[in-house]
């Protein structure tokens, strides 16, 4: 990342860290906090069970499930319905970025239209990638997103947030109508009630999952077991990513679109979609649940990122895709390889254990950054640096 994103970042950073300081320490917040570690934990330890019951009941509601064991089973389950599309409208979604959804799309002849603002700012800079979760162009100064937004546009925007708002929503809602498609992430899964739970402030999920087919992303490690447990994972999401105790919007989606309103005859496609298929993703997941899936813990908020001081200074280059910072390097190794895990900035990490400190859910970060190093080294695959340091010390007594 350039100096100046670093510097837009961190500023970005410094503003979101100041808001969620104020109700990250309040007594709600800790109870909620204690009762969202329980529930992750029950969940993960059940993940298996969860799976089945999920897959069970959100068929019995009436939505298509695909179980795809890695990203090309989960692109090709979203080519299969798309292929006919010119182009597909899509809320922000971290797994989505994971198996590399819209490149993908790209490729065939099929646009993705990013609906979240940050999403499509960075959309429109091919030089940019997304250095937060929850706020994907922290890294762009304002006057940087004019100028992208103004290129891409073909229009003068002020670099006034109002002014590129309005210009970035007009284009978006023009486009929109053209869509027939919408795909979302998911924030939380109720496996016993069969529902998804999604969180946004902007409001383009709802218009999104609105669209005829609505296709919904998510790691099978977003399985709970209820809609109410469900809605606790988000909420303190929300207050870790924002500093905002509760979203502006929460949806709950349980089916496609109905009605029985002409004697209690069930008609599907009434205003939203008449078909929901949800994609539930592996892609590397039971292999690391079966390394002790602590990391499956996360519920995304970003709070390791936005603290974090080496991502402070690398930006995006530390991390994995969509999964940035030490818990998507941890993860890359069960995603793609050990020598992926490597390259995504296993040894950029100082294991100062900030991550943890930060982390709702008080994943270790640091020790299994520590653990997967040990094992990689007793591999062969090392920091040449670190080597050299090592033969120093034992050569001379010194590093240098």
């Amino acid at each position: 990342m350039k100096e100046s994103e670093i510097k837009a970042m961190n500023r970005s950073f410094g503003i979101l860290n100041e808001r969620r300081i104020k109700i990250m320490d309040t007594p709600q917040t800790q109870e909620l906090r204690e009762k969202v570690i329980k529930i992750r934990e029950h969940s993960i330890s059940n993940l298996g069970e969860l799976l089945q019951k999920g897959i069970k009941t959100l068929e019995t509601n009436g939505m298509e499930v695909i179980l795809a064991e890695n990203s090309e089973e989960a692109l090709q389950a979203v080519y299969d319905i798309v292929k006919d599309e010119k182009m597909v409208a899509k809320s922000k979604s971290n797994t989505a970025g994971e198996i590399g959804l819209s490149e993908f799309l790209k490729t065939h002849d099929v646009e993705v239209l990013e609906t979240d603002l940050g999403d499509r700012i960075v959309q429109f800079d091919p030089e940019s990638r997304p250095s937060h979760p929850i706020g994907p162009a922290s890294h762009l100064r304002m006057v940087d997103i004019a100028r992208i937004v103004s290129r891409e546009l073909e229009m003068e925007v002020e670099p006034e947030p109002r002014s590129i708002l309005n210009s970035v929503k007009a284009d978006v809602l023009e486009k929109l109508g053209k869509c027939r498609v919408g795909i979302t992430g998911a924030n939380s899964v109720a496996a016993e009630d069969g529902a998804v739970v999604t969180v946004h402030n902007e409001g383009n999920i709802s218009l999104v999952s609105m669209l005829d087919t609505h296709i919904i992303l998510a790691g099978i490690d977003k399985l709970v077991e209820t809609v109410e447990e469900a809605v606790s994972v988000v909420k303190l999401e929300t207050i870790y990513a924002t500093g905002k105790r509760v979203p502006a919007y929460m949806n709950v989606v349980s089916s496609p679109s109905k009605t029985a309103d002409i004697e209690q005859i069930h008609l599907r496609g009434m205003y939203g979609p008449n078909r929901v298929v949800v994609i539930l993703i592996d892609n590397g997941r039971s292999e690391a649940l079966e390394d002790g899936g602590e990391c499956l813990l996360c519920i995304g908020c970003g709070s390791c990122v936005a603290t974090c001081p080496v991502y402070s200074v690398m930006g995006n280059e530390f991390g994995y895709r969509r999964h940035l910072g030490g818990k998507g390097v941890f993860l890359s190794q069960f995603i793609e390889d050990e020598s992926v895990c490597y390259d995504s900035g296993l040894f950029y990490c100082t294991l100062c254990g900030l991550c943890t400190v930060e982390c709702p859910l008080g994943i270790e970060t640091n020790h299994l950054m520590e653990n997967t190093r040990k094992k990689l080294v007793k591999k062969g695959i090392s920091n040449v640096k670190h080597c050299e340091i090592k033969d120093n010390i034992k050569k001379t007594g010194s590093p240098f």
